[in-house]
Protein backbone atom coordinates (compact mmCIF):
# COMPACT_ATOMS: atom_id res chain seq x y z
CA UNK A 1 0.00 0.00 0.00
CA UNK A 2 1.24 3.42 -1.03
CA UNK A 3 1.17 6.48 1.29
CA UNK A 4 -0.38 9.51 0.68
CA UNK A 5 0.62 12.49 2.64
CA UNK A 6 -2.34 14.20 3.78
CA UNK A 7 -1.63 17.56 2.42
CA UNK A 8 -3.01 15.76 -0.99
CA UNK A 9 -5.91 15.25 0.84
CA UNK A 10 -5.98 18.95 2.27
CA UNK A 11 -5.52 20.24 -1.48
CA UNK A 12 -8.02 18.37 -2.86
CA UNK A 13 -10.28 19.50 -0.57
CA UNK A 14 -9.62 23.44 -0.77
CA UNK A 15 -10.06 22.55 -5.15
CA UNK A 16 -13.59 21.32 -4.01
CA UNK A 17 -14.09 24.03 -2.42
CA UNK A 18 -13.34 26.12 -5.49
CA UNK A 19 -15.17 24.20 -7.62
CA UNK A 20 -18.29 24.00 -5.32
CA UNK A 21 -17.74 28.46 -4.77
CA UNK A 22 -18.15 28.06 -8.64
CA UNK A 23 -21.39 26.24 -9.05
CA UNK A 24 -22.72 28.36 -6.50
CA UNK A 25 -22.06 31.21 -8.00
CA UNK A 26 -23.20 30.06 -11.43
CA UNK A 27 -26.67 28.97 -9.52
CA UNK A 28 -27.15 32.82 -7.98
CA UNK A 29 -26.23 33.95 -11.62
CA UNK A 30 -28.88 31.73 -12.98
CA UNK A 31 -31.97 32.60 -10.58
CA UNK A 32 -31.24 36.45 -10.64
CA UNK A 33 -29.27 37.35 -13.56
CA UNK A 34 -26.69 40.04 -11.54
CA UNK A 35 -23.88 40.93 -13.32
CA UNK A 36 -20.82 40.36 -10.87
CA UNK A 37 -22.71 36.94 -10.44
CA UNK A 38 -22.34 36.16 -14.06
CA UNK A 39 -18.36 37.26 -14.27
CA UNK A 40 -17.78 34.87 -10.74
CA UNK A 41 -19.84 32.21 -12.45
CA UNK A 42 -16.96 32.46 -15.75
CA UNK A 43 -13.88 32.76 -13.91
CA UNK A 44 -15.16 30.08 -12.11
CA UNK A 45 -14.44 28.16 -14.42
CA UNK A 46 -10.58 28.60 -14.96
CA UNK A 47 -10.21 28.82 -10.81
CA UNK A 48 -11.45 25.61 -10.86
CA UNK A 49 -9.35 24.32 -13.37
CA UNK A 50 -6.56 26.19 -11.46
CA UNK A 51 -7.42 24.15 -8.34
CA UNK A 52 -7.62 21.01 -9.59
CA UNK A 53 -4.13 21.37 -11.69
CA UNK A 54 -2.57 21.96 -7.99
CA UNK A 55 -4.57 18.47 -7.00
CA UNK A 56 -2.79 16.83 -10.01
CA UNK A 57 0.66 18.06 -9.53
CA UNK A 58 0.43 17.55 -5.73
CA UNK A 59 -0.20 13.59 -7.19
CA UNK A 60 2.85 13.46 -7.94
CA UNK A 61 4.53 12.94 -4.74
CA UNK A 62 7.83 15.02 -4.92
CA UNK A 63 7.96 17.77 -2.41
CA UNK A 64 8.48 20.52 -4.81
CA UNK A 65 5.39 19.57 -6.32
CA UNK A 66 3.53 19.71 -2.94
CA UNK A 67 4.37 23.07 -2.36
CA UNK A 68 3.10 23.81 -6.16
CA UNK A 69 -0.08 22.71 -5.79
CA UNK A 70 -0.72 23.92 -2.43
CA UNK A 71 0.25 27.53 -3.94
CA UNK A 72 -1.99 26.63 -7.26
CA UNK A 73 -4.90 25.95 -4.72
CA UNK A 74 -4.22 28.65 -2.53
CA UNK A 75 -4.02 31.16 -5.72
CA UNK A 76 -7.14 29.74 -6.87
CA UNK A 77 -9.39 30.36 -3.31
CA UNK A 78 -7.69 34.05 -3.47
CA UNK A 79 -8.63 34.89 -7.14
CA UNK A 80 -12.11 33.19 -6.80
CA UNK A 81 -12.78 34.90 -3.36
CA UNK A 82 -11.51 38.74 -4.62
CA UNK A 83 -14.56 39.20 -7.45
CA UNK A 84 -16.89 41.56 -6.60
CA UNK A 85 -20.68 40.39 -6.39
CA UNK A 86 -23.94 41.87 -5.62
CA UNK A 87 -25.59 41.54 -3.08
CA UNK A 88 -28.69 38.92 -2.88
CA UNK A 89 -29.76 38.52 0.61
CA UNK A 90 -32.44 40.34 2.47
CA UNK A 91 -30.91 39.68 6.17
CA UNK A 92 -33.51 36.72 7.01
CA UNK A 93 -32.04 33.96 4.90
CA UNK A 94 -30.67 30.67 6.99
CA UNK A 95 -27.52 29.53 6.97
CA UNK A 96 -28.02 26.62 4.75
CA UNK A 97 -29.98 28.89 2.15
CA UNK A 98 -27.06 31.36 1.81
CA UNK A 99 -24.83 27.77 2.06
CA UNK A 100 -26.32 26.08 -1.39
CA UNK A 101 -27.17 29.40 -3.18
CA UNK A 102 -30.89 29.42 -3.31
CA UNK A 103 -31.29 33.18 -4.03
CA UNK A 104 -34.73 34.38 -4.99
CA UNK A 105 -35.57 34.89 -8.28
CA UNK A 106 -35.79 37.87 -10.33
CA UNK A 107 -38.12 38.91 -13.31
CA UNK A 108 -36.20 38.70 -16.50
CA UNK A 109 -37.60 41.22 -18.94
Amino acid sequence: MTYLDPIVIIIAFGAASVSFLWLRDTRIFVRTGKDGYRKAAYHGVLYSALGWFGCALAGFGETTFMYLGVGCMLIALYLQSRLKKEDVWVGNESAWTRFIGSAPRQERK
